[in-house]
């Protein structure tokens, strides 16, 4: 999503460019069997995976993702499986929801970010019948034993929940306004994402990161990795001791993290319910007088209610109180290394003009059950199983087809 006005920015001059630079935008890139996939697809889907906070290179994952659609697609006119009309309005209702939107509403957001409705239509389209169609093909192979559900109630309290995380962060500046700051950030940051060494790290973290962090090497504390938004969790746990995660997109800059080390809590943790957070809006950037504001209002604030008595006008202040799933990624990646009521700083906004300062007020976690809920198990179960049964006739599918320009 950083990079979001860049992207859009290249579009649009493309477009404007003359005929020869649309036909090229709107020409086949990748051909699946007798399917083509558009560079303006790719440009489309990589926009939506950044404002969904997909880590990882969008474009990439656009190409990857909208091969398998091509070829989900096939499979569905082969056997004839459609979504109706009542469907897919409720599918998109439903994935509306998620964001605490109406589709009305979540359509002209996207928008905002030079997202077409038909973006977002064929990426739900596709994947509910899909979903829908693994269901009713393969339900009746999958069984799910009382065995199988006290496993893994056995395991539920050992695993991630209960992990913690030592890792360290460089946040580069690259406001999307700025094409020549984005291009160096990108550039840094793939430099150092190669690294293995922590001290390379840390001499790195000193030199090119904008958040209060650097002056430790870009040391954060024994973290939970529940706080993290759920698919960089499963980034985090794939690396091993000092590597380093692909560069982030996160709003007006790039993200790095490197995994110093992993242990188990005492107590695993639960994932919080809800995450209450404030955003400040501080004129001037990464400006000495900006973050010495930033500094003070550190220093000055013990609650995010202290926040609205420091004569800031009100509508520099967000504050919000959303599920985890409901936090954009770049803010997400600022509150999982606070507790209550600390600060950050460092990513801007604005063209560089906006320093944003991050505050975390509490987090809320759920009640522990009285008793687990089987039945969701065993539907956490069916649908693994569901899951490996789709990836199975996806690879056979991709086996069998005819795909050029990958």
């Amino acid at each position: 999503m950083a990079s979001g006005s860049f992207l859009r920015t290249l579009a649009v001059l493309a477009l404007l460019s003359g005929p020869v630079a649309a036909q090229d935008l709107f020409s086949p890139v990748i051909v699946v069997n007798d399917r083509a996939i558009s560079g303006y697809e790719i440009q489309q889907r990589a926009l939506l995976l950044q404002v969904f906070g997909t880590p990882g290179d969008p474009d990439e994952l656009a190409r990857t993702q909208l091969v398998e659609e091509r070829l989900k697609e096939q499979e569905l006119e082969r056997v004839g499986v459609v979504l109706a009309e009542e469907g897919l309005t409720r599918a998109l209702d439903d994935f509306s929801s998620r964001a605490n939107l109406s589709t009305e509403e979540f359509v002209a957001q996207l928008g905002t970010e030079g997202i077409a409705y038909e973006t977002l239509r064929d990426y739900v389209e596709t994947n509910v019948t899909w979903r829908d169609y693994i269901r009713s093909r393969f339900a009746d192979q999958v069984e799910v034993t009382d065995a199988e559900i006290e496993q893994a109630l056995a395991q539920e309290a050992t695993e991630t929940a209960g992990i913690e995380v030592l890792l360290s962060e460089i946040i580069i500046p690259a406001p999307p306004e700025r094409p020549e700051l984005v291009q160096r950030a990108q550039s840094i940051a793939e430099e150092v994402s190669q690294v293995t060494s922590t001290a390379d790290f840390e001499a790195a973290a000193r030199d090119v990161s904008a958040v209060p962090s650097r002056e430790r090497g870009g040391q954060l504390d024994w973290t939970p990795l529940s706080n993290y938004p759920a698919a960089l969790q499963t980034i985090l746990l794939g690396l091993s001791p000092g590597e380093v995660t692909p560069p982030l997109p996160v709003t007006g800059a790039v993200a790095l993290l490197q995994l110093r080390d992993v242990r188990e809590a005492e107590v695993p943790p639960a994932a919080p319910e809800t995450v209450d957070y404030a955003v400040v809006r501080i004129p001037g950037g990464l400006s000495q007088e900006a973050v010495s504001q930033a500094a003070q209002i550190a220093a000055r604030v013990d609650t995010c209610t202290d926040l609205f008595g420091l004569g800031l006008p009100d509508q520099n202040i967000l504050r919000e109180t959303v599920s985890p799933d409901a936090i954009p990624q770049d803010v997400a990646l600022d509150l999982a290394k606070l507790d209550a009521n600390e600060v950050t700083w460092g990513r801007t906004a604005d063209a560089g003009q906006t320093l944003l300062l991050t505050m975390l007020c509490s987090r809320s976690y759920p009640l522990p059950e009285a008793a687990p809920d089987r039945e969701a198990v065993r539907n956490v179960l069916r649908s693994e199983r569901l899951e490996d049964y789709s990836n199975v006739l996806i690879a056979d599918l991709r086996a069998s087809a005819t795909i050029v320009g990958e």
